[in-house]
């Protein structure tokens, strides 16, 4: 996979590169169950179906583009999490990746904790009627009002990203009369193997504070003799779609000799330690991402070896899955419009959503799936980049795949893995419609987040 930034636009015309992970595949009617949600599949038609609801229907009353949302395979992430790390450990959903009321109710209800990282996830949060108390606040900028919502409602956990946040949460507990429990979230400098925007624990970047030159020991220092606050552990992320566990170990040995520093100098052992979120789903059939069970074991393991090594009993773990949850459960569904072959080259396929509703192509080179789904097909495979109606020449859905040599306007496509990110990114760009959300369970459909329709669009235009 490609994990290189470059500016958009200089390799739009480069053909399909050596090597790369497509290639067409035998039969283009198989779903590969890693990239999609677990009910989808394709009735005696060929058609796409989900939650027992054919993709066509689907279309017919929602319309295109929309988010699918599979709620079944939603929830049954949520509990292989929560019974992979058990009642020892907490796992918060990152509320950034996908949020909605309807999501916070599936979270608490499947026992869950949430992350949030602005006061708007945090209102939805609250008015979702999630327990403060299983709420993180997250966030390297809070401002004076978010805090005091935050410590007011009684929030479980702030994670202090700064020294000046320090002295403002600890001031707002005060003038609130209350003590709030806060974790500290620090830079290990860890080069995560993925791409540079979404690599968060190396040191020159915005989040944190560093382990370096003593900053962190001193920011403890300081969260502990302030009275509105209770410091209850630290917290690293270091990045996101990550596969490979080896930098999670290195974080994990470099928070726990902070552990061991704070403990030998303040004779204090905070009992949690956050190793946040970032593992890495399937994009495409050449990602291959661990299961939360081996996630679960792999970091309980690491913990559990560093502190017995540093003489420290083993905090409480906490992890922070958003992609890893709601990533697999939806894809993005399309209707096929202009189709422009380029001889030599490869055929440009238009649909009628694009970078507005799916920034990550654009944004973070990212590569994605993509099948048809309104029918099956034994037509000859062709190389496809699938494209949006902006204008704008980076508008790149999916650069490279194949689709049926017999495509046609009209036909429904569908982009799988698209549930983080995509709808909590979009855009009115070009004055693009938001497509909505509809979750999908045992043949019943419903939306959960609303279509934009050109009246929302005006009424904030009060010019």
């Amino acid at each position: 996979m490609s994990r290189s930034a470059h500016p958009a636009g200089p390799r739009h015309a480069d053909v399909l590169p050596e090597g790369h992970w497509t290639a067409p595949a035998t039969d283009l009617n198989v779903l590969d169950e890693k990239v999609w949600s677990r009910t989808v599949t394709r009735d005696a038609d060929g058609a796409l179906t989900v939650g027992g609801i054919e993709v066509a229907k689907l279309a017919e009353e929602f319309g295109t583009p929309a988010y699918i949302l599979d709620e079944s395979d939603f929830r049954a992430r949520c509990r292989a999490w929560a019974d992979a790390f058990g009642a020892d450990a907490d796992v918060f959903y990152a509320g950034k990746a996908f949020l909605s009321r309807a999501v916070v109710r599936w979270l608490r209800e499947e026992g869950l904790n949430l992350d949030v990282c602005s006061g708007g996830e945090l209102a939805t949060a609250l008015d979702a009627g999630m327990p403060a108390e299983r709420i993180a606040f997250h966030g390297n900028n809070k401002t004076v009002a978010e805090i005091e919502r935050a410590v007011g409602a009684g929030v479980g956990r702030i994670v202090l990203d700064s020294f000046q946040e320090i002295a403002r949460v600890a001031h707002t507990a005060q003038r609130l009369g209350r003590r709030q429990r806060v974790q500290i979230r620090v830079t290990v400098g860890v080069e995560a193997h993925t791409h540079e925007f979404i690599a968060t624990a190396h040191e020159d970047q915005k989040f944190g504070i560093a382990l370096a030159d003593g900053q962190a020991a001193e920011a403890v220092r300081r969260a502990l003799t302030l009275d509105g606050l209770e410091l209850v552990g630290i917290h690293s992320h270091i990045g996101s779609q990550i596969f490979d566990m080896a930098g999670f170990e290195v974080s994990a040995r470099r928070v726990v000799q902070l552990l061991a520093e704070i403990r030998d100098e303040h004779g204090v052992e905070l009992p949690e330690i956050d190793l946040g979120g970032g593992l890495g789903i399937a994009y495409t059939s050449e990602d291959d991402p661990r299961e939360p069970h081996e996630i679960a074991k792999s970091l309980g393991d690491i913990v559990t070896r560093e502190c017995e090594a540093a003489g420290l009993a083993t905090p409480r773990i906490s992890v922070e899955p958003g992609r890893a949850i709601v990533g697999p459960t939806a894809f993005t569904l399309y209707e096929v419009g202009t189709i422009k072959p380029l001889e030599g080259l490869r055929t440009y396929v238009s649909v009628d959503g694009g970078m507005s509703d799916n920034i990550r192509t654009a944004l973070y080179d990212a590569e994605y799936s993509v099948s048809l789904v309104s029918r099956s097909s034994d037509a000859d495979p062709m190389l496809v980049r699938v494209v949006g109606k902006h204008c704008e020449s980076g508008d790149i859905v999916v650069k490279d795949a194949f689709l049926p040599a017999d495509l046609a306007p009209g036909d429904l496509i569908a982009v799988p893995a698209t549930g983080a990110y995509c709808r909590s990114m979009a855009s009115n760009y070009n004055h693009a419609l938001r497509p909505p959300v509809v979750a999908v369970r045992d043949g019943q459909a419903r939306v959960i987040v609303r279509r934009e329709t050109e009246e929302d669009l005006l009424r904030l235009d009060v010019g």
